[in-house]
């Protein structure tokens, strides 16, 4: 449960720092690749704690980023539109080491506000779940 408090600790200071950049609306191509870098960081800092959750909390052993989310579905975290939402999430995620091509880049900031909520939900979910039990 150590480790799980630790990893929430981290996801919360990621979030926090993504949403510092994730609303701007013209921004230029730097600001545009600095919140894909957030955004990178924070996502790994979120299902890497939603991992942790769903070991320590619900029982759940599931490696892959996928399948935290599917499991996320499963304990509630999600309901079926955040659970699609968050997949296409992983693959944006997975696209973040190619910003150096533009269209992906723009494809990708393209969705960096809804990821931003997304993920500070997330968090406050599984914080809220652990505060219930």
């Amino acid at each position: 449960m150590e480790r799980f408090h630790q990893r929430l600790i981290s996801a919360e200071k990621a979030v926090s720092s993504f949403g510092q950049i994730a609303g701007l609306k013209e921004p230029s191509d730097i600001e545009r690749d600095a919140a894909i870098q957030r955004f990178e960081y924070s996502f790994e800092a979120c299902w890497k704690t939603a991992k942790q959750y769903l070991y320590d909390i619900e029982g759940l052993d599931i490696g892959s980023p996928k399948g935290v989310i599917r499991g996320c579905r499963d304990v509630k975290l999600f309901n079926d539109k955040e659970t699609v939402t968050a997949l296409n999430m992983v693959n944006d995620r997975n696209l973040t080491t190619h910003t150096y091509n533009e269209s992906v880049a723009e494809k990708i900031y393209a969705d960096i506000e809804t990821y931003y909520h997304l993920l500070k939900q997330w968090v406050e979910r599984m914080k809220q779940k652990v505060n219930e039990n």
